[in-house]
């Protein structure tokens, strides 16, 4: 039973039937609550249920008026916000199928992503992207561009002002929760993205068999940031809050984060570890900046504040010190969680690897922060920390009807009533993951020790030394990020003789480094110099100190051009698309080894 009382009031996802079922049924109970909160004109504005039902309506009204066919395939490429919502809502009430595009998509990919999946129209937010995505071949069947921004002047393209009809009315017309919802194309590291086909089902179940892990109530606010486009923040960060009741307030984009924490005050966050990485780099070199006795008070708070959490997870004893923690909270934790909004009491990461000292950090200062795992091909979540068990080092538990196992390889195999028909028109793709009994292979490599399972590899990603010793890159990476002078890592060393490293640099800590060794930052062969690379190394020394001998770094490439999702080098989730860098690097990488 739950202890949130009245204010838990979560649709019954066999109830709702289909995702715009959640809408129709929360409508129904909670009209005049606040769904969303969106910025606009230099303010934040509010929709209630009622409202965004309304506009659903409309919507819906315009798709029907296309004369598309049950199952008929419909793009969105544009950032969070209403319209995204309720253009996905009346697209499912009419049985269409949705393929979300990340809006900063490099358009060769988008181009494909609209050709492969078939899709008949595409609400997209410019005209100047849509005018990006001409020069890259055919665009399959599309027969309808509608333009959220700026006026149209092709008669295939329409302004989403002059598409709309002023009429229109809500209403549910697919019943069939087994019906294929949405083909989310996958921003893999390598290659191009596969379809992922997922039912109402599939989405609507994880999202009530998460909210059972972590619940949530009505007062809630979340703060939507990640691209809905990416499925963590669609079932999780959308599908969930509409199940549960909550508000969700979208985010002006990555640029504005820090403005947009304190300015909405959410309760809830759903992130991806990046974002926390970099506040704890922000966090540590702020304090490190600070008198000595403030340090030593801040370092005091971390250490009570694990204490106190191993103590409430029933891992350790008390002590009489802790007597002092809510003094040092309120002096010391405070004012960091405020950058935060000062209200979180959830924070949910996932979409890669949390490193541990990251998560101790904010669960120290008092955040409660949970892990959880999942991919695309599941809808995602498998597995998540509770509050009540958590450990942070973990992926998590179970969620409720979900079976993990390992395979060969110790890869973790998965099945769940949220795992994937299969890929859209890509049958060898499906059966290399799909096996004939059901078991998704998630590529992943996997440990399970006591109720938590722990993600220690992945498959592919694995580094092979020449003398047979395997490296999971992405740890070693991590722990190399954590030091602010390095902002992106690339591990490297396949069948080579060591470990090397591109590393991207903060261009501030460059210059004060740069400085120091007497070279002049804005020269760019400054980067190759001897001495900047033993610098470098020295610290890198330092940060991987904890890991086996095998895994020290003899060599490093240094550059200060940052990977983004736009230059194709990250995900949207900004996990590093390995096969990308080591092509874009491949003389350097060679270099590393000729002397």
């Amino acid at each position: 039973m739950s202890t949130l009382g009245a204010r838990h009031d979560p649709i019954p996802w066999r109830e709702a039937g289909t995702l715009p079922g959640l809408l129709s049924a929360r409508a129904a109970r909670s009209p005049a609550a606040v769904a969303y909160r969106y910025f606009h004109d230099g303010a934040w504005l509010d929709l209630t249920w009622q409202q965004v039902a309304r506009r659903v309506g409309l919507f819906q009204a315009a798709l029907r008026g296309e004369g598309l066919a049950t199952g008929a395939r419909v793009a969105v490429m544009l950032p969070n916000g209403p319209d995204w919502v309720c253009f996905d809502l009346a697209a499912l009430a009419l049985g269409l199928v949705v393929v979300p595009i990340y809006r900063d998509d490099r358009p060769d990919n988008a181009a494909h992503v609209l050709e492969h999946s078939g899709a008949a129209l595409l609400l997209v937010e410019t005209a100047a992207q849509w005018q990006a995505l001409l020069p890259h071949g055919y665009l399959g069947v599309l027969e309808r561009v509608v333009l959220a921004q700026g006026d149209a002047d092709d008669d295939r393209v329409l302004s989403l002002d002059h598409w709309l009809p002023e009429h229109g009315e809500f209403g549910v017309e697919c019943t069939d929760g087994e019906a294929l919802a949405s083909i989310v194309y996958t921003s893999g590291t390598t290659g191009r993205p596969k379809g992922v086909m997922l039912s109402h089902r599939n989405m609507l179940w994880n999202a009530a068999a998460a909210e059972a892990m972590a619940p949530v109530t009505l007062d809630d606010l979340f703060l939507s940031f990640l691209p809905l486009s990416h499925t963590l923040e669609r079932t999780i960060g959308y599908y969930l809050p509409l199940l549960a009741g909550a508000a969700v307030a979208f985010g002006r984009g990555i640029q504005q984060l820090a403005d947009d924490l304190v300015a909405v005050r959410p309760t809830v966050l759903v992130s991806v570890p990046r974002v926390f990485e970099r506040s704890a780099i922000a966090i540590r070199e702020g304090i490190g900046e600070r008198p000595r006795p403030v340090q030593w008070l801040f370092d005091a708070t971390l250490k009570l504040g694990w204490r106190d959490f191993e103590r409430a997870q029933g891992r350790a004893s008390g002590t009489p010190l802790l007597a002092t923690l809510p003094f040092l909270r309120r002096q010391v934790a405070r004012p960091v969680l405020d950058r935060l909004g000062g209200r979180l009491r959830l924070a949910i990461c996932g979409g890669a690897a949390l490193p541990p000292d990251v998560a101790r950090l904010f669960i120290s200062l008092g955040l409660p922060l949970l892990q959880g795992y999942g991919l695309t091909e599941a809808s995602p979540v498998l597995a998540v920390n509770t509050l009540a068990e958590n450990r942070p080092d973990s992926v998590g538990l179970p969620l409720p009807d979900v079976e993990l196992r390992l395979g060969p390889s110790d890869e973790l195999l998965a099945k769940s009533p949220g795992v994937m028909a299969g890929y859209w028109h890509d049958a060898e793709a499906t059966a290399a993951v799909l096996d004939a009994d059901g078991w998704l292979h998630t590529g992943d490599i996997a440990a399970q020790r006591g109720r938590h399972w722990y993600i220690t590899g992945r498959l592919k990603d694995i580094i092979v030394l020449a003398n047979g010793e395997k490296v999971p890159p992405v740890d070693i990476e991590h722990a190399l990020m954590l030091d602010p002078l390095i902002h992106q890592a690339l591990l490297v060393g396949e069948g080579r003789p060591y470990l090397a490293a591109v590393l991207v640099l903060h261009r501030k800590q460059w210059a004060d480094l740069a400085v120091g060794l007497g070279l002049d930052a804005n020269t760019p062969a400054s980067l190759a110099d001897p001495r900047a690379e033993q610098a470098v190394l020295t610290r890198v020394e330092s940060a991987l100190h904890a890991f086996p001998g095998y895994a020290r770094l003899r060599r490093v490439h240094l550059t200060l051009d940052e990977w983004t999702e736009a230059n194709g080098l990250l995900t949207a989730t900004q996990k590093t698309r390995r096969g990308q860098l080591i092509d874009r690097y491949g003389e350097v990488i060679d270099a590393l080894y000729r002397a």
